[in-house]
């Protein structure tokens, strides 16, 4: 049956629904239960989610039309690239970026001539991977807050403990490093970049209400 040229059914339609719900399970678990209870970054969970299903439908849906490999290829060396320039990204946020992409072509264009345990094997080891690094090898995990700090004369080297106890008295959290950013002099403020160990910390609750930013 067609309606203004158009089949109204067809019977690809429960293959995609079938490719949709093993990529969003996937991915569930990649951003909800690995990245989010580590990293507490609730916006970026928007992003990923967002980034995911848009380009699965894409690519999805463009397959449909016998669009060559090189071209699909193209899409995804688009979307690896994009970067916002509205906010700084840490190379592991790109790199979950990365990942929800990956797995949104993968398993949007998959065809029969790979099988399904392929295809669930290949989701898999992405999600131990993940697993593996984020909580058994990388037990450390260091956390960052960007922060405009006015105490500009602490910047200097030989005041790095008066400034390393400043922030721990004010942000209540053990401070590993700090970046300088870029330092105003007229209004006497610099951005600073607070790095700090979760497991160092006494009270983790304080760590995972506080926001990414101060600005």
């Amino acid at each position: 049956m067609k309606f203004l040229g158009w089949e109204i059914y067809h019977e690809d339609f429960l293959e995609l629904l079938f490719k949709f719900a093993l990529n969003l399970l996937v991915v569930y678990i990649l951003i909800r239960r690995i990245y989010y209870p580590i990293h507490r970054k609730k916006d970026f969970l928007f992003t990923y989610f967002l980034f995911n299903v848009l380009i699965f439908f894409l690519c999805g849906l463009l397959s449909s039309v016998k669009l060559s490999t090189g071209f699909a290829f193209g899409l995804f060396a688009i979307f690896s690239i994009l970067r916002y320039r509205t906010e700084q990204i840490s190379i592991k946020d790109m790199t979950y970026l990365l990942a929800v992409i990956a797995l949104a072509v993968m398993n949007a264009l998959f065809g029969k001539k790979v099988s399904m345990v392929e295809l669930i094997f290949t989701n898999s080891i992405i999600l131990i991977a993940a697993y593996v690094l984020e909580h058994l090898w990388l037990t450390r995990h260091e956390a960052m807050r960007q922060i405009i700090y006015e105490r500009i004369e602490l910047i200097k080297p030989e005041k790095r403990d008066e400034l390393y106890a400043d922030l721990h008295q004010r942000l209540g959290v053990k401070v590993s490093r700090v970046e300088m950013g870029r330092i105003d002099l007229l209004r006497d403020t610099v951005q600073m970049r607070v790095f700090y160990f979760d497991d160092e910390q006494g009270d983790r609750s304080f760590t995972e209400m506080a926001p990414d930013t101060d600005d």
